[in-house]
């Protein structure tokens, strides 16, 4: 689909390593794992906690529903982050907003695991989690463009799949993370102490990584091709308009591509909780299927990384978007049939969420990175990510549930909605590589017409 030398052209010079590169991945690989493990938890505990303790005066699909609905906030919270940070990233520089939404998110997962239950404070208990979980949110919004552009624009052309792969592998580790905290405190606590403080202590504990965390990140520079930004005076005043008014049909291509990573990480980390467990595997187990699907993940996405450079990136995840929307049909058919055989299942998850999924996920940092010029690049992929995630990651819990609800608890109308979805994000790849190599993103284009933007914006 991609020609890999297509897209926007770098300042960095041929192969050498931004000197900068190795702390500039570190820390974005860290602050990265630090803020999905604090993320992932919400998710893991949701289906299984949340509709007990904040909601319990409902019907046991509803109140899961509801507890659902809490983690879309997260997913709305994001997108506010992703403006906020990505505008003021775009214009003051990509290391400064790490360390404020790293203490963010931090924050305000160490008080989700404070709040009284609904049996102790009555409404105001889900309106806390409410408020927590949008601060999770907006702490990760503008976490994940900064993150990534401090290891894409520190490294070279050539291989910026390659690093760019390496903090989104914090989203595996968080993951695991998340998923192996919260099974093993399953594995040696009774139901009754893991639900009165076992899964608390999981969310207060975070504050010990918050701390890691914001050391590490002090001690990273700023990346070249913002710091050329500076030298050039090429700041824009609103970075998110101009992006919109240089980039509108990249935008939307890029917003469609990102469709079947929302949704498909929802469902196969979040929903398969739920639909293993209603299937009868234990609760515990069907944490551990999680966990090892995120070690498979974790190890593939860099090798998908070194594949994208070779031959594309929006060749590497399209194709992987239009197989994972045929292969969910058999996943799901395992999951029904097989729920008591751990291997089988473990198989199922790790080959479609570890491995096909992970070139997706991996893939995407780069690919967005090189579809804009680095005044508004931050701006632009914020919102590309965070905001195309409200419909589809945020709400996809609560759509799977209604679906396979909808058909008796059958998952095939599930398949169907991941199925379409996939397809479409492939589709959007093939526009992307259109526009690309039609010089749509041309930065030497978009350098001519700065004077004109920054007037207007």
């Amino acid at each position: 689909m991609e020609n890999p030398s297509s897209g926007i052209k770098d300042h960095t010079e041929g192969t050498r390593l931004d000197p900068n590169l190795k702390r500039a991945v570190l820390s974005s690989f860290v602050g990265a794992t630090l803020e999905w493990y604090d993320f992932f938890l919400y998710g893991a505990v949701a289906g299984l906690v949340f509709g007990k303790l904040y909601f319990p005066n409902f019907d046991p699909v509803v109140s899961t529903i509801l507890s659902y609905a809490t983690f879309a906030v997260g997913y709305l919270g994001r997108a506010l982050g992703g403006m906020i940070f990505g505008h003021f990233g775009d214009k003051l520089g990509r290391k400064k907003m790490l360390v404020l939404t790293l203490q963010i998110m931090g924050i305000g997962t160490a008080l989700i695991g404070l709040i009284p239950t609904y049996d102790q404070v009555g409404i105001w208990a889900p309106i806390l989690l409410i408020i927590c979980r949008l601060a999770q949110g907006i702490g990760l919004g503008g976490e994940w463009g900064g993150a990534i552009l401090m290891a894409v624009e520190s490294a070279p052309q050539n291989r910026r799949a390659f690093f760019g792969t390496l903090p989104q592998v914090g989203l595996a580790v968080g993951l695991l993370l998340a998923s192996g905290v919260i099974g093993a405190l399953s594995w040696f606590l009774t139901d009754e102490a893991f639900m009165r403080w076992g899964w608390r202590s999981a969310f207060v504990s975070s504050l010990a990584l918050l701390f890691v965390g914001s050391y590490i990140r002090q001690k990273v520079s700023e990346t070249k091709d913002f710091a050329e930004v500076k030298e050039r005076n090429a700041e824009v005043k609103s970075p998110l308009m101009a992006a919109f008014k240089r980039y509108p049909k990249m935008m939307i291509a890029c917003m469609g591509a990102r469709c079947i990573d929302g949704v498909a990480f929802a469902v196969f980390s979040v929903y398969s909780l739920t639909f293993l467990t209603n299937h009868g595997m234990d609760r515990s187990a069907a944490l551990m299927v999680v966990t090892l699907a995120s070690l498979f993940m974790g190890i593939c996405m860099p090798l998908w990384g070194v594949f994208a450079d070779k031959v594309g990136k929006t060749t590497v995840f399209g194709t992987n978007a239009f197989i994972l929307s045929i292969v969910s049909f058999i996943v799901f058919w395992l999951f029904k049939e097989f729920s008591n055989n751990f291997i089988i299942v473990v198989l199922a998850l790790g080959g479609s969420f570890g491995v096909i999924y992970s070139g997706i996920f991996g893939i995407m940092s780069s690919m967005f990175s090189d579809s804009f010029e680095p005044s508004v690049r931050y701006s632009a992929i914020s919102f590309v990510y965070q905001v195309s995630g409200i419909p589809t990651a945020g709400f996809a819990p609560m759509v799977a549930t209604f679906l396979v609800a909808a058909n008796g608890g059958e998952p095939w109308y599930l398949c169907m909605y991941l199925a379409g979805i996939g397809i479409m994000s492939a589709l959007c790849c093939v526009w992307m590589t259109r526009l690309k190599k039609s010089g749509y993103c041309d930065s030497d284009t978009f350098s001519m017409t700065g004077a004109v933007l920054q007037a207007n914006t």
